[in-house]
């Protein structure tokens, strides 16, 4: 399991990378601004992602590095 610290430096990383450093700090700001309910927000996230399409993301998500 990996710690709190290497999973934050890693979302950061992540942010940053698909949103350029500033929208992922803007992103943060919004996310800690406003109150939010985590369960409802993901329930509602990939809602209209076909099934099919998701498992397809996941499992080349879970293939990246893996040749490395």
């Amino acid at each position: 399991m990996r710690s709190n610290t290497v999973i934050k430096n890693e979302g950061m990383r992540i942010l940053a990378e698909q949103l350029g450093m500033v929208d992922a700090e803007r992103f943060i700001v919004l996310m800690r601004r406003e109150p939010f309910d985590y369960t409802e927000w993901r329930r509602d996230l990939y809602k209209d992602v076909p099934l099919e399409d998701f498992l397809n993301n996941a499992a080349d998500f879970r293939d990246i590095g893996k040749d490395e």
